[in-house]
């Protein structure tokens, strides 16, 4: 099994350099860490007084790994999760922020376990996705999975200048939902025509 880094270095390496994509709420990021999470950090890198592009240009990839590690691993207490699930939500929420949490607990919400959905793993969301009464580890990881794409996807279908992030310019799928069945089993991957018609509406 991979350590917190070694998954922390491949989500950089998924995430890419500096881009600041207009379509993208996130604004000017790089290897995956916002603008926004840098002011939110005080990471005035330039030592000008103010975090901005420049700043967000300067971050090393070093520097984003302890960043995920700290602030989105750590910190959100993903490490008190079943091992089955970290890596995706740990992806999830460098992705999503405290969504990815509230996917998984929607997610035992729906299995019988009365957890609030707010966003943030304590003791009844640690309890509920280890208890006994829970899907074996694997399954879970494998239904959250399916949960955070249908997240994605509902996402494009609400907002279409986020499409681009689901599906390729030539039709298949983006880096959203590759991302998402990146932790899936095969067997739960959608196939080509699968992808096709659940998003043929979007034209």
């Amino acid at each position: 099994m991979p350590t917190v880094r070694e998954i922390a270095e491949e989500i950089v390496a998924r995430e890419g350099g500096y881009v600041n994509d207009p379509d993208d709420p996130g604004g000017a990021t790089n290897f995956g860490v916002t603008i926004h999470t840098m002011r939110r950090l005080g990471l005035d890198l330039t030592g000008d007084g103010a975090v901005t592009t420049a700043d967000v240009r300067a971050l090393t990839r070093a520097q984003a790994v302890d960043i995920f590690i700290r602030h989105y691993y750590e910190r959100p207490r993903i490490a008190d999760l079943p091992a089955a699930i970290q890596a995706s939500v740990f992806d999830m929420y460098v992705n999503a922020g405290s969504n990815a949490v509230t996917i998984l607990q929607r997610l035992l919400r729906e299995m019988g376990f009365p957890i609030a959905t707010d966003g943030q793993i304590g003791p009844r969301t640690i309890a509920a996705a280890t208890d006994a009464a829970a899907p074996d580890p694997l399954a879970l990881a494998d239904a959250y999975g399916i949960a955070r794409r249908n997240y994605y996807f509902r996402l494009a279908d609400t907002r279409p200048a986020s499409r681009k992030y689901a599906r390729t310019r030539v039709g298949g799928k983006g880096g959203w939902i590759t991302r998402a069945e990146a932790f899936l089993s095969p067997r739960f991957h959608l196939t080509d025509a699968d992808f096709k018609a659940r998003t043929a509406a979007w034209g």
